[in-house]
């Protein structure tokens, strides 16, 4: 990041106002609001005598992730987390430059996600309905993250092409996705009662959807359109907690991580299964099934192949079905 802000806060302001403020300022999303404000509390807070943020530097920083690593076996994610959210409060905020720092690698062997085999994806799947059926159906038929699923809007569901389209998705890049023919139908319908569900809100008085900033200067219009409409969309108005606009956002995400846990406790799978793993399925069978390897990476949106080299290790292998590459040599000279 450049040390010369393109943005100053309110001096004003106490010092998490100004870090929302420049948050906001930048688009940043409320997520990411609310994970950079919790780390920068905890930063500042673990320093017994409190001193003014502009008075600290590389050396409290550096303190810092070296106390998560040792001290709470923090993985390298975590202090990247860390690292971003106080750089930022330096850097962006504060105007003052940091060093370059990288986070003490993990320590921890490299730990495999849990996949589930074709069969036990059947069987979990059996096991839930409606809704949240169709939403699990999405994150293993097309390999999406659970906020990916969450976040899809009308217009992301493209039929006559038959591909469903992440926007902003794994790594913050768009990608596109084949549509499972399978839950064709089930899409059409539940497209079709977003547009009635948009019909009756603005019969009373509402419409509107939250859009990204960059979109919404673009296209003034587009929050009342339809095709902007999410996916699936909360049962009820409710007010954004940065504008206090009352609008109708999409589903919490905990809904289909409740109901895949129940639908887990109903079978006879062994295994701790979360809405991420039915992703990490997708992509496993997709090797087994003769996807290549850097194909697999662009239908995942990973920025490195190596993050997708992880599902090699997870596919099923029977030595007892390879050939000798001898016997091979042999038949070809018969």
């Amino acid at each position: 990041m450049e040390s010369s802000r393109e943005f100053i806060p309110d001096p004003e302001l106490g010092l998490l106002e100004q870090v929302q403020e420049v948050l906001r300022y930048y688009n940043y999303a409320y997520r990411t609001e609310q994970s950079y404000c919790a780390w920068i509390i905890r930063f500042l807070n673990f320093y017994d005598s409190p001193q003014e943020p502009a008075q600290m530097g590389i050396t409290e920083v550096e303190e810092y992730l070296h106390y998560l690593q040792e001290h709470e076996n923090a993985s390298t994610s975590t202090q990247r987390q860390a690292l971003n959210a106080i750089s930022f409060l330096f850097q962006r905020v504060l105007g003052i430059e940091l060093t370059a720092i990288a986070p003490s690698r993990s320590k921890r062997h490299l730990k495999l996600p849990t996949v589930l085999t074709q069969e036990e994806v059947s069987q979990l799947l059996s096991q839930l309905r409606g809704q949240h059926l169709l939403m699990a159906q999405l994150l293993y038929g097309c390999g999406l993250g659970l906020m990916e699923c969450i976040r899809l809007r009308v217009k992301d569901i493209v039929f006559a092409e038959g591909h469903v389209f992440v926007n902003a998705g794994k790594g913050g890049y768009d990608r596109t996705v084949p549509l499972p023919r399978l839950i064709t139908d089930q899409l059409q319908a539940q497209v079709s009662r977003v547009i009635q569900l948009h019909k009756e809100d603005i019969v009373e008085g509402y419409g509107e959807v939250y859009l990204p900033q960059a979109v919404a200067f673009k296209y003034p219009l587009a929050a009342m359109d339809v095709n902007w409409q999410f996916l699936f969309p909360a049962s009820k108005i409710s007010s954004d907690p940065r504008s206090g606009k009352r609008r109708r956002h999409h589903v919490m995400e905990s809904g289909l991580q409740k109901a895949i846990k129940t639908a887990t406790s109903r079978t006879n799978i062994e295994k701790h299964v979360t809405c991420h793993t039915l992703r990490h399925s997708y992509a496993t069978h997709l090797l087994e099934q003769g996807t290549h390897l850097h194909l697999l990476q662009k239908l995942l949106g990973h920025k490195d192949v190596k993050t997708t080299e992880i599902y090699t290790h997870l596919m099923k292998k029977n030595v007892h079905d390879v050939q000798s590459p001898l016997d091979t040599l042999t038949e070809e000279q018969g």
